[in-house]
């Protein structure tokens, strides 16, 4: 569903020269999957999100979303995913419904398919109560809701979360977390990144390690705790992160 060969993306830097926010990155993703990119803050894990998403084109490299390159056919990849981050801004002056329903009728929905579609989703979601409340008047865990439901609203086979419970409270993120376990039971490919390690042991079926631009490891949380034989996973990680700052600090010096 989701194929990525070497993506690279870099930048012009005035000082450095050329800086790679993404380093020959490959992975792929089957349908029914969440595949998560598990690094800090500045790992590349956005700039990876972006390109499949067609925000941004890569500088080499390529990525196939359901069957069109995220290059060339821009269009028939947006409509066929939905995008939800962290800080998706929601609309002051419009209520719950209709947000979804702008979204809906952008994505090119009939009316009658779209009304029902949302009868769907808010009952799936539970979100009938707040169906009239204006952006403005909603909590955080209402608008992460609103944001959910827009992002699902045309049922695309491919979604993408980028650090989507940032700044949440336990209660808001854990209800984020089972909307998003759901929708991978019902099929749908999933890219899921986070610098949070208990939300990869519990969602992820299988993650990648990325840091400054390059995956550093790939495989389930079983596979790679076998074998750099290490089972604890928080552990694993940072050992992978200060192993690959020390090579990089001795290639400089």
């Amino acid at each position: 569903m989701i194929h990525a060969q070497d993506l690279t993306k870099s930048f012009a830097d005035l000082k450095r020269g050329s800086v790679y926010a993404l380093d020959h990155v490959s992975f792929d993703v089957q349908p029914g999957e969440i595949y998560g990119l598990l690094g800090p803050n500045g790992a590349g894990k956005t700039t990876c999100l972006r390109i499949i998403s067609t925000v941004l084109r890569p500088t080499s490299g390529s990525a196939v979303v359901a069957g069109y390159d995220v290059a060339t056919q821009p269009e028939k990849v947006r409509s066929r995913i939905g995008f939800m981050s962290g800080n998706t801004g929601i609309y002051d002056r419009m209520t719950a419904r209709e947000m979804v329903e702008y979204f809906g009728r952008m994505y090119g929905l009939e009316e009658d398919a779209l009304q029902q579609r949302i009868e769907e989703i808010f009952e799936t979601l539970q979100m009938h109560d707040i169906s009239d409340i204006l952006g403005s008047k909603m909590s955080t865990g209402m608008k992460q809701k609103v944001s959910i439901a827009r992002t699902i609203v045309h049922d695309p086979p491919v979604l993408i979360f980028d650090e989507p419970t940032t700044g949440l409270d336990v209660l808001v993120a854990r209800a984020v977390i089972k909307a998003i376990e759901s929708l991978r039971d019902q099929g749908k490919c999933i890219i899921f990144s986070t610098h949070i390690m208990r939300e990869v042991e519990k969602l992820c079926d299988r993650i990648a390690i990325i840091h400054k631009g390059k995956i550093l490891a790939t495989g389930t949380i079983d596979e790679l705790e076998s074998e750099y034989d290490e089972p604890d996973m928080e552990e694993l990680f940072f050992e992978l992160i200060s192993r690959s700052d020390a090579q990089v600090a001795a290639e400089l010096s």
